[in-house]
């Protein structure tokens, strides 16, 4: 490809390959890559009675607390009462992903690097605790420390504190629950493109009072547990958690030699903004269709779809609807982590793009936990309760939320080339 300037013809660079060499997760089924996959592969339920905020006057409020997070555990250089509960999550699986990928903090401050933090809510749960005191005691007696760390902008600035870095584009994305796919489609752009070396991105979110309750009142909280494509699902749980991925080029990979979880292919985005709750089938559809022309796959190609799957009635339905408008008769098995993890938010489709890259290294399908019966009018293999081992080399991550902002994020598996006369090694490559 060549870019035309008046007479001057210039080589336009060639895109560098992505992928994706470090995994930090916080989830109420485990915190680190480890305890997490086990917690995958294992169909674990993070659900238990919510403790975060006080539920009298609710019929029912279970949701996927993280109740064994220490942020004092991972923060070095930030007093930990100056970030609220989702910049914790953010800086925590921050320095996860930095170190699961091999590299130290030094290593990290050499690059020019993106930052892209996805949310939901920001620190929600703080403008809970502010609001409560000034109904309560009034203007004057709200907490500075607590109102100086509402600003959502900290999700990604307390990362760039936390590991020093100093050539560094700081984002925050506010597209709700698909914030996460978004975030991780900006570090894949900036990488390929050759803007930075090096990519933390995903998203966090903290528990809070108001998403609770106004899921509750639209009458999408599940009383009991999440049940993703079952004829007797009953809505959501609230979750909370953080999921970041360190990326880097293919190149840079291979010269070091790192261990490489999974090659980002493409993804696709679509805003219908037809209706602020409502899930549209076809512009879901149209990003899907995005994604895999972004990717350069065909529908036949994907072996696994990591659902967005929420467990309400209509987001089940109309998700399905969309992807058979795609795939044909011919469904790919589609899970939905969030029958373990409940929904996150904005680190949902992060959380779940972790999933998809544990996934294609270690060659499984995680499950849909609670599944009794799947309802006909969503009828998917969505691998019931039970892991199943399966060689996969291509994933689809759906994430969708309110407003109609869609992301589909495609992941493929790496797979080490066999060292040719034509084909460099690691050690040449760089």
């Amino acid at each position: 490809m060549t870019r035309t300037t008046n007479d001057t013809t210039t080589p336009t660079p060639p895109r560098r390959r992505v992928v994706i060499t470090g995994l930090g997760v916080v989830t109420s089924i485990g915190t680190g890559v480890d305890a997490f996959a086990q917690g995958l592969r294992a169909g674990r339920s993070g659900a238990k009675p919510i403790s975060a905020f006080d539920t009298t006057g609710f019929a029912y409020s279970n949701a996927c607390e993280i109740t064994d997070f220490d942020p004092e555990t991972w923060l070095r250089d930030t007093p930990a009462d100056e970030l609220g509960r989702a910049a914790q999550f953010a800086v925590a699986a921050s320095r996860m992903a930095v170190a699961d990928a091999g590299l130290t903090e030094n290593d990290v401050q050499a690059r020019r690097t993106l930052v892209s933090v996805g949310t939901t809510d920001g620190e929600s749960r703080d403008l809970d605790h502010l609001t409560a005191l000034q109904v309560d005691r009034g203007d004057d007696h709200l907490d500075a420390t607590v109102a100086r760390r509402v600003w959502p902008g900290r999700l990604s600035a307390g990362i760039v504190r936390e590991l020093g870095l100093r050539d560094v584009e700081t984002v925050t994305v506010p597209t709700a629950c698909a914030a996460g796919n978004y975030a991780v489609g900006s570090g894949y752009d900036a990488i390929s493109a050759g803007d930075v070396d090096t990519a933390l991105c995903g998203g966090a979110d903290a528990l809070c009072r108001k998403t609770f309750t106004g899921f509750y009142r639209l009458g999408t909280i599940a009383p009991d547990v999440c049940r993703p494509f079952d004829a007797d699902r009953q809505g959501i749980l609230t979750g909370e958690g953080a999921g970041i991925l360190l990326m880097e080029s293919l190149d840079s990979a291979l010269a070091r030699g790192a261990r490489i979880y999974a090659e980002v292919l493409g993804y696709g985005l679509s805003c219908d903004a037809s209706h602020p709750v409502a899930p549209d089938r076809d512009s879901i559809a149209r990003c899907i269709t995005a994604a895999h022309k972004n990717a350069g796959i065909q529908a036949s190609d994907v072996d696994f779809i990591s659902a967005h799957g929420t467990g309400t009635k209509a987001n089940d339905v109309t998700e399905v609807g969309a992807i058979r408008q795609v795939f044909g008769d011919t469904l790919p098995r589609t899970v939905s982590i969030k029958s373990m993890i409940g929904h996150t938010m904005g680190a949902a489709s992060a959380l779940a793009a972790a999933a998809c890259s544990l996934a294609l290294r270690e060659g499984f399908i995680p499950p849909t936990i609670n599944h009794r019966t799947t309802d006909p009018g969503c009828a998917v293999d969505c691998v019931p309760n039970q892991a199943v081992e399966a060689e996969l080399n291509v994933v689809q991550n759906n994430g969708l939320a309110f407003g109609g902002n869609n992301a589909v994020l495609m992941l493929g598996r790496w797979n080490t080339p066999t060292p040719t006369a034509a084909t460099p090694t690691a050690a040449t490559a760089a």
